[in-house]
């Protein structure tokens, strides 16, 4: 088949995704190798840029745990983690609010700009988009979302806007801001604003059955399997907390959720846009 042909069957392929999804929204969790390469970034971009333009709703949420570590050990400093998650005192928080939700968000902001979308950058403290409060003292200031108001997103996607989020919160027991885990916050905004999926892009295919062998995908995972997968080994260590934002997300209304790879290129329009799925999708009973 010519490469013409064939890109033409792509198109056709994936035009009843698209009137499928044109007008609902879609979040997108990014973070990993798909931010730290060039590459895969501007994949990354495009694709999102492609999804808006066919009339998707997609807001981006994202961390910044490589950014934050570079300026904290310029800085001097040492990052520190419990339980996965990163122990953030006063002096990480002075940092961790500015690589965040200036320079991280900003030189997404721009880059999708620059590739022709139009995006807005906003922080979880702009109209109190997520408030929180501590989650725990051995963590310092992270926080736990106690409530979360999507108004600001909603009109950056009414006027237009591809919303850009980074995950730092309005603390509401003390006059201070709060890290949050960019999978929890992402899950939490899904669920707020009745999104019809939740992406979280990874470093891995998705959930294996085997962790050292790619070809044991587990392709759908439906929310009740979730404790007995945890109980036989399949799900542990960072994939624990993942598939917990997954289940409360779905829990919250958002239709599926899929773990996808960040380092393909382009796996958000292969996963959305055409028949071929390829991470792991987490739904509901059939």
């Amino acid at each position: 088949m010519s490469s013409h042909a064939q890109q033409a069957r792509t198109l056709v392929e994936a035009l009843p995704y698209i009137q499928k999804f044109t007008g609902k929204t879609i979040v997108v969790k990014y973070g990993g190798n798909a931010m730290v390469s060039d590459e895969l970034r501007r994949a990354v971009m495009c694709d999102i840029i492609l999804l808006s333009l066919v009339g998707i709703r997609v807001v981006v949420v994202h961390g910044g745990g490589p950014e934050i570590s570079e300026m904290l050990k310029k800085l001097g400093h040492e990052s520190r983690f419990v339980d996965g998650l990163r122990c953030t005192d006063a002096e990480t928080m002075d940092v961790v609010q500015p690589v965040l939700c200036g320079k991280v968000n900003k030189n997404l902001v721009a880059q999708l700009n620059r590739l022709g979308g139009q995006a807005i950058g906003l922080c979880g403290m702009d109209g109190q988009l997520f408030q929180a409060e501590q989650l725990d003292e051995k963590y310092g200031l992270v926080g736990k979302i106690t409530g979360v108001n999507p108004e600001p997103v909603e009109n950056a996607l009414l006027s237009g806007y591809i919303p850009v989020v980074s995950t730092v919160a309005q603390g509401v027991d003390g006059d201070t801001a709060y890290n949050i885990n960019a999978d929890t916050a992402a899950s939490k905004l899904a669920a707020a604003m009745g999104a019809e999926k939740l992406i979280l892009l990874t470093d891995v295919r998705g959930l294996l059955r085997n962790p050292r062998d790619e070809e044991t995908l587990i392709h759908v995972v439906h929310t009740y399997d979730v404790p007995g997968l945890v109980a036989q080994g399949i799900i542990s260590g960072g994939m624990i907390p993942k598939m917990e934002c997954c289940v409360d997300a779905i829990a919250g209304g958002v239709e599926r959720v899929h773990i996808l790879d960040g380092r393909i290129p382009h796996s958000i329009l292969i996963e959305l846009l055409s028949d071929e799925g390829i991470g792991t999708m987490l739904k509901k009973e059939d």
